[in-house]
């Protein structure tokens, strides 16, 4: 039987989120806290990069936590996704 795309996701996401559980929560606040001060203060395409980036991190959480989570807190989730993304595209593509 094969598997779903979200059990797939799944299964390769395991390995990288137990790594990341071992790391001490204050580490990858203080990561992504630096990722976002070097795409507020980084020249445009760069920044808008970091910004992507971070994007990408809070799509694949909210994907693998999608099913567990209530309405609003998928909305809420979602909105903070766009806003990332927003910003994104407004620091990439030139005015």
């Amino acid at each position: 039987m094969a598997l779903s795309f979200r059990s797939r996701v799944e299964h390769a996401s395991y390995p990288l989120l137990e790594r990341l559980a071992r790391v001490p929560r204050a580490v990858s606040l203080g990561l992504l806290a630096v990722v976002l001060v070097a795409g507020v203060l980084a020249p445009r395409p760069w920044g808008g990069i970091a910004f992507a980036l971070v994007a990408v991190v809070l799509g694949w959480f909210l994907f693998l936590t999608w099913e567990r989570l209530r309405l609003p807190e998928r909305l809420m989730r979602g909105a903070v996704l766009l806003l990332a993304l927003a910003v994104a595209v407004v620091r990439i593509v030139p005015a």
